[in-house]
């Protein structure tokens, strides 16, 4: 029997939204876990979206990765806060703002490994010739605040592997 559900909001009109759905549920079946999806694509669907969530007695939410989410970021934050869902992002500047916590690539490591590149270009190195770079640093970051309003203790295992803890 799987623990209690977790949560994801997903945008439908995203282009690999399937994608997306398929390694969800497949990252929940490999840790044992249900994952309940909740589409969005609209101010108004977000709206709804999080008032089904609130109802649901289950566990955290992953907000995913989706500029239509950035581009709304400061009403899915307000609507966390509001029906006090514990709730991860994919941008750092959402844990910034307010929210629990983010997981995502470190934007900063990315310019850097960009200006490599343009550098090997600028002695005469063929774009075609460098190889696709994937991010390979990530950074944790909690919202100490935001879990003290939720009610939520951060075990000190998890803040000790935070890159940055937001007091």
């Amino acid at each position: 029997m799987f623990p209690a559900p977790h949560r994801s909001l997903l945008n439908p009109k995203v282009a690999d939204a399937d994608l997306e759905l398929r390694e969800l549920q497949e990252a929940a079946s490999a840790i044992n876990r249900q994952i309940n999806i909740v589409r969005a694509s609209t101010e108004t669907e977000i709206d709804t979206a999080f008032a089904t969530l609130a109802q649901q007695a289950s566990g955290a939410l992953l907000v995913t990765a989706d500029p239509f989410f950035t581009s709304r970021r400061d009403q899915v934050l307000a609507l966390a806060a509001r029906y006090k869902l514990p709730t991860i992002y994919f941008q750092r500047e959402f844990a910034d703002n307010g929210g629990l916590s983010s997981y995502a690539p470190d934007f900063a490591d990315g310019y850097r490994q960009a200006g490599v590149y343009v550098g090997k270009i600028l002695k005469g190195t063929k774009p075609a010739d460098l190889p696709v770079m994937q991010p390979t640093k990530f950074e944790l970051v909690i919202n100490l605040k935001t879990a003290k309003a939720l009610g939520l203790t951060i075990p000190p295992g998890v803040l000790s592997i935070a890159d940055d803890v937001i007091d």
